[in-house]
């Protein structure tokens, strides 16, 4: 993509976020003393992301026998993190699906859930294997870390009744994926070519993520989403822009 390719996708990125990255979590994050932690994070979020979107599908879409196939096609890449078992590079022929998910009958918008989100897990996971390629390269070595405070402290405001809580989960999801659009185009002009390069080529899968989320989360609704967008918007704004002693890809402002 050329400079004027990645301003008109990253627009209305901009806009949907109510603030931008802060300058001294760039700062931090290009320095190579830091490499190992964004993108060992980055490897994390990969298969969180997958796992969340397969959470919602198997939660509120199919059936028992569907939801076990899912569990199923995960289970390869959740063992070589969780367990430290099996080779990175066998992973690059998992990424399928053996059996057609079914819709619960009760649930309307089930099919266009399930639409989405394995398009989005199967991106995901694409993307995982490819953070374990850059990984090998740059000799960094998987090892455990603790998640930082991003997703819970939005998670944490989640309505405790349906459709509302679902549609919460996936205005969070839009905004996930859309500050990790914002935060790779920031970081790609401060690393090697190789890294950036990588960085630029994941922003129109995660531009789009972001607005299949949202458009899922206003089908479901029986409401305008607006308020609850803005109300999530704050939230993680002020996640990304307030001091976080914890560096990682979705940390808010530096400390040190």
């Amino acid at each position: 993509m050329n400079k004027n390719e990645i301003n008109k996708l990253l627009e209305p990125i901009n806009s949907f976020l109510k603030c931008n990255t802060p300058e001294k979590w760039i700062e931090k994050a290009q320095k190579n003393e830091n490499l190992d932690i964004v993108l060992l994070d980055h490897l994390v979020c990969e298969l969180k992301a997958a796992q969340s979107a397969m959470f919602l599908i198997r939660k509120y879409a199919v059936d028992k026998e569907s939801g076990n196939a899912l569990l199923d096609w995960l289970k390869p890449f959740e063992t070589l993190i969780y367990k430290r078992q099996g080779d990175w590079r066998d992973l690059a022929n998992k990424n399928k699906l053996t059996k057609s998910m079914i819709p619960k009958s009760n649930t309307p918008y089930g099919q266009n859930l399930i639409d989405k989100m394995v398009m989005l897990i199967k991106e995901e996971l694409h993307h995982f294997y490819q953070v374990l390629e850059i990984m090998d390269e740059y000799g960094v070595e998987y090892r455990s870390i603790t998640p930082c405070r991003y997703a819970k402290g939005m998670l944490r405001h989640v309505k405790s009744y349906e459709p509302d809580a679902l549609v919460d989960k996936l205005i969070i999801g839009a905004y996930i994926e859309a500050r990790s659009c914002e935060r790779f185009a920031k970081l790609a002009p401060h690393v090697d070519k190789r890294l950036g390069d990588f960085y630029i080529s994941l922003l129109r899968s995660e531009a789009r993520h972001y607005q299949d989320y949202l458009t899922l989360a206003q089908d479901i609704a029986d409401f305008d989403i607006n308020d609850r967008v803005h109300f999530f918007g704050l939230i993680e704004a002020e996640l990304i822009s307030t001091p976080d002693e914890d560096f990682k890809f979705h940390s808010g402002l530096p400390s040190s």
